[in-house]
């Protein structure tokens, strides 16, 4: 299975550069993944296609200020991506421009280690995490190609962001707004929450055209027990658990296949994967070759999934992180 098979073409006009002016105002495509069948609708209208009894899942997790602009002692710039750390491992950064072992910048970080594709281990006598909250910025995908903006910092965050610790937002959860949760839970969707710490994977690139050979890079996860119950609870009675986002529906089906409930999250989703616990997906539409194009393409079926976003790109989508959303059920 090749890299390469899970491709489209994606003009750069369709790749959404802001947020919304206002959160919730975004497009959503349905995609019913038994038959193909597409249809077209307003993220605002997503109470439309739940049903009494659903689960929705959110990923509570919170984006780190990030981005840290340091200098050199000889005073030359360097841009740090402050990535997740697991438990006693060293601190890592990806980072933009030369860097060597021993380097001093700003902030007393120390580079201690060099370790290629752009990352390295650091020490610092302030942690990181804490740099980064106090100096730091929103880590913006870079394929925005511009600086983030105090908008960024509240529009790069779900509105019920809670557990600090991603390196990147959980971007399905973006168009949420407090109306329409409300109007969920009104029709007796059952709302509950898992966190899941984005990281080091959503930015590396897959390197091999060997599907199987790409490792997928570990992520935290902690589910809790009353979200847990609800599941279990949803299964045996036959209603649809649905996840919000690629990031629930890892942990969900890592839970699935392992029955852990916290710890190091590594599965790699793509087409063949058998699905045990979600039985529908809300999603953002996703870069080409990339690894959460591949687990909405498990999900939905490739031959459904690029029918839709061919759909989606001569209907004048927005896509990526910013971008509108697509429910497949």
């Amino acid at each position: 299975m090749l890299v390469s098979d899970y491709n489209y073409d994606l003009p750069e006009e369709r790749i959404a550069k802001f947020p919304p002016k206002v959160r919730g105002t975004t497009r959503l495509c349905v995609l019913n993944r038994e038959t193909g069948e597409i249809s077209d609708d307003y993220y605002k209208n997503l109470d439309k296609y739940l049903n009494k009894g659903d689960v929705l899942i959110l990923n509570d997790t919170r984006v780190m200020q990030s981005r840290l602009f340091c200098k050199l002692e000889d005073g030359r710039e360097r841009e740090l991506v402050v990535l997740e750390k697991h438990g006693d491992e060293p601190q890592r950064v990806m980072y933009r421009g030369k860097l060597h072992e021993g380097d001093k910048l700003t902030y007393d970080i120390t580079i201690t280690k060099i370790l290629g594709n752009g990352i390295a281990e650091v020490e610092s006598k302030v942690p990181l995490d804490e740099l980064a909250e106090k100096h730091g910025t929103v880590p913006l995908p870079p394929y925005l190609h511009r600086d983030a903006t105090e908008e960024d910092k509240k529009r790069y965050q779900t509105i019920w962001a809670k557990n600090m610790g991603s390196a990147a937002a959980p971007t399905a959860s973006l168009n949420m707004t407090e109306d329409l949760l409300d109007r969920l839970k009104k029709k007796g969707v059952i709302i509950k929450y898992l966190t899941l710490h984005v990281g080091l994977g959503t930015f590396l690139p897959i390197r091999s055209d060997n599907i199987e050979d790409h490792k997928m890079h570990s992520e935290w996860f902690y589910i809790p027990e009353d979200t847990l119950k609800e599941i279990n609870e949803a299964k045996s009675d036959g209603r649809r658990v649905i996840a919000l986002g690629t990031t629930v529906a890892r942990t969900l089906e890592y839970y699935g296949k392992t029955g852990k409930t916290n710890g190091e999250d590594d599965i790699f989703i793509y087409p063949g994967f058998k699905f045990t616990i979600i039985d529908a997906l809300l999603t953002n539409y996703h870069a080409p070759k990339s690894t959460v194009l591949m687990l909405a393409s498990a999900f939905a079926g490739w031959d459904h999934l690029k029918k839709a976003y061919e759909h989606s790109i001569e209907e004048k989508y927005n896509f990526l992180s910013y971008g509108d959303s697509m429910f497949i059920c």
